[in-house]
């Protein structure tokens, strides 16, 4: 067993409603995941993070956990949980839980004895309750939703939810909150899984007193300015505690923030060496086709982990955030550039994520029916903003129609055109994206040490290497060449006897090696 395994996995993402239903009621389940772990295993993934599964109202996709120790009826029961991380470990795989702290479900019986309690209570005290100001909100805080992030209860008081009314946030220095979700964690470690991912790791502590912001749409700060209720510096308190509680138990267990702050530097704090071992990087996810942007985010992110001693995390997408093939212009051209993306994001050093569906391209859904929209943003936004439903839709498996072998009638539905984008159509298909991920996920495994030396290029192209191992992508409309890259290994594009193996066509990425072991 790797004891430093975090530092260079490929975990992959599942969105447990959308990954594979095995009980036919549209939604996809515990005993689905089960059922696909052999196609984790196959696809060349180190490990797999489930979104919650825990007892929920699904006001939020069960990011509005009732009970953290329930699995919710939707996704089946604790045997199945308990089976599923048994059965990943069989298979190889390591098993990554998510964690919701920074708020509960309205329906916790916590809230609940809140709102039948005084103000002033000690049941109040576990949350955040508070008078309001001139007849309005104590403040003027944002939902990230949309929104104020305050609602008014029946006796006069207000509480915080900055997310949906349905999430109330918890007082995270209340000891009897700390306590809680120090036990809820042993309950999961215990249980065998080999990590925990923090939902909203930045948000958990406040500034003292709850001050304004002075300004309107505040979650447009976001990774971009200084916010009184995200990334405050008491949050690294709680993770050193937390720390210790995973360094307790054998085999490595680690932890990973869900951290939206706003630079590099800040990112790396949650790293030290007496807190988490991973955080995302959402400077890298949000980076637009640019060569000079990719480069600048890379080097910023390499010198921050650099310096506390930590290794890097990239993803280019998840269930929060657009698909990356429509992201970078959606189409042949959106396709051609998430390959190539994908490509050089593999060949960095460090963890890389990827997000169920992204290894067979699959797009954004745009065009979701409006009645079908489940989001809260949706409502939240007074219908302006439609949400992230569109990278939510269930994967599709086999066939030629919906539901593409997912199981039941699908919760969102699945576009008939993905009829060509199925695991069955790819699989065995030389120049599927599929097939390129299974071939760049079984070399990666063979590319040498953790540096990174740039190579000199044009102004549109990335080049590095990594011992004898070199990877270019080129972010221009027209062919470049790289010179003496050694054997190609791999190219993002269609394969071509033919080609001249030292140019790079446009809007595309290759690997070459002078001592890789493929």
């Amino acid at each position: 067993m790797d004891p430093q395994w975090w530092k260079h996995a490929v975990i992959y993402q599942v969105y447990v409603r959308s990954f594979a239903d095995a009980n036919g009621d549209g939604v996809g389940d515990l005993n689905g995941v089960r059922s696909r772990l052999g196609y984790l295993a196959d696809l060349g993934v180190d490990a797999v993070w489930l979104t919650p599964f825990y007892a929920s109202p699904m006001a939020d996709g069960g990011y509005d956990v009732a009970d953290y120790r329930t699995v919710d009826p939707l996704f089946g029961d604790l045997a199945d949980a308990e089976a599923l991380i048994g059965e990943a470990h069989g298979h190889g795989l390591r098993v990554i839980v998510d964690i919701v702290p920074n708020h509960t479900s309205s329906a916790h019986p916590w809230f609940q004895e809140a709102l039948r309690s005084e103000p002033g209570s000690e049941a109040r005290e576990r949350y955040l309750f508070r008078d309001g100001r001139d007849g309005g909100p104590p403040n003027d805080w944002e939902s990230v939703f949309g929104g104020p992030a305050w609602t008014q209860v029946a006796d006069g008081q207000w509480y915080l939810h900055l997310f949906d009314p349905a999430q109330p946030d918890l007082n995270w220095q209340h000891p009897e909150v700390r306590a809680e979700f120090e036990d809820i964690l042993r309950f999961w470690l215990d249980r065998g899984v080999d990590g925990i991912r923090i939902d909203v790791a930045h948000g958990m502590v406040k500034a003292p007193g709850l001050p304004d912001t002075g300004t309107s749409d505040q979650i447009g700060l976001l990774t971009k300015a200084e916010l009184p209720y995200f990334d405050q510096d008491g949050v690294h308190e709680i993770y050193r505690q937390w720390r210790k509680i995973l360094d307790s138990y054998d085999g490595m267990r680690i932890g990973v923030a869900e951290a939206w702050v706003r630079s590099a530097e800040r990112m790396a704090r949650y790293l030290r060496p007496d807190e988490l071992h991973q955080s995302f990087n959402f400077h890298y996810a949000e980076a637009q086709w640019s060569a000079a942007e990719f480069r600048e985010v890379v080097d910023a992110s390499l010198d921050a982990v650099d310096a506390v001693g930590a290794a890097s995390t990239w993803v280019l997408s998840n269930h929060d955030m657009q698909r990356h093939v429509t992201r970078f212009g959606g189409g042949e051209t959106g396709l051609r550039r998430a390959r190539a993306a994908t490509l050089f994001t593999l060949a960095l050093p460090g963890s890389t994520y990827l997000y169920q569906g992204e290894e067979l391209g699959l797009p954004e859904v745009t065009d979701l029916p409006e009645e079908v929209l489940a989001d809260p943003v949706w409502e939240r936004s007074g219908h302006t903003d439609r949400g992230r439903d569109g990278c939510r839709v269930p994967l599709p498996w086999s066939g030629d129609a919906s539901p593409f072998g997912f199981g039941g009638t699908p919760w969102l539905p699945q576009p008939d055109r993905w009829a060509d984008l199925t695991v069955e159509a790819q699989r065995g298909e030389p120049d599927s994206t599929l097939e390129l991920y299974r071939e760049a996920l079984r070399l990666r495994r063979g590319i040498p040490g953790d540096g990174l030396v740039w190579l000199e290029s044009g102004p549109d192209v990335l080049a590095f290497r990594r011992g004898g191992f070199t990877c270019a992508i080129n972010f221009g409309s027209v062919p470049a060449r790289i010179e003496s890259p050694g054997r190609l290994l791999l190219t993002s594009t269609t394969s071509d006897p033919t080609a001249d193996p030292t140019v790079l066509p446009p809007e595309s990425a290759a690997w070459w090696t002078g001592d890789i072991d493929d």
